[in-house]
């Protein structure tokens, strides 16, 4: 994502507020131009990604989500051909070789575990942009 000229925007489905906010200031810190929004559940990403609000170019999705959880909300993702360009990354406290696996295979980037740390998150967030198109 380095030189973009076009701001990012990443669209995180998580329902964990704690969460929620530590990215936004982890996305803050990053100094990355664009923006970060936040959804609470697969049903409310695909609300989102179908609505006609300006397309993410990354999605930071969690797997243990109430209505939807991100498993879910995953296969329904990459099996939209409208959708399944987007690049998804899981973010979960699982560490599951199941979620893994599962997540890999669907279609997702990345799979990795929540960070703790500020500066844990705006290393996840830099890394998580590397699968965004140029």
């Amino acid at each position: 994502m380095e030189n973009s000229s076009a701001p990012c925007i990443i669209l995180m489905a998580d329902d964990d507020q704690e969460d929620c906010l530590l990215a936004r200031i982890g996305f803050e810190e990053s100094a990355i131009e664009g923006e970060i929004r936040f959804v609470e559940n697969g049903e409310e990403l695909l609300d989102y990604l179908r609505s006609g609000d300006p397309r993410p170019d990354l999605i930071l999705l969690d797997l243990n989500m109430p209505r939807m959880d991100g498993r879910e909300a995953l296969l329904e993702i990459k099996s939209d051909q409208q959708l399944r360009n987007i690049p998804v990354v899981i973010l979960t406290t699982s560490r599951q070789e199941k979620d893994v696996k599962f997540c890999l295979d669907a279609g997702a980037c990345e799979f990795k575990t929540k960070p703790v740390e500020i500066s844990e998150w705006v290393d996840v967030i830099n890394s998580a942009l590397s699968h965004c198109p140029a």
